[in-house]
């Protein structure tokens, strides 16, 4: 455990960004899951919802460093493909 007031200050600040990039993350998941059934079912209506959805999902996580940009760019392409390989 530290003894210094600053090190006490920063492993309390790292708990709570940890946290919330955990909260951000699962929240990612579970949109790209949504999706990816919605795509799985062939419902074209829902999965267009969701893609937007998980799109946006993705777009906060690499503003807020969860991920990187490019990986982001990445899932979305991926995503879109599989949108268009349903029409």
């Amino acid at each position: 455990m530290a003894n210094i007031k600053s090190s006490i200050k920063r492993i309390r600040v790292t708990e709570t960004k940890t946290l919330r990039n955990k909260m951000i993350k699962s929240a990612l998941k579970t949109s790209i899951k949504k999706y990816e059934t919605a795509v799985a079912e062939g419902n074209k209506e829902s999965a267009a919802v969701l893609f937007t959805a998980a799109t946006k999902s993705l777009d906060m996580a690499a503003s807020k460093g969860i991920i990187h940009k490019n990986m982001a760019s990445r899932k979305k392409s991926r995503l879109a493909a599989k949108l268009n390989a349903m029409a």
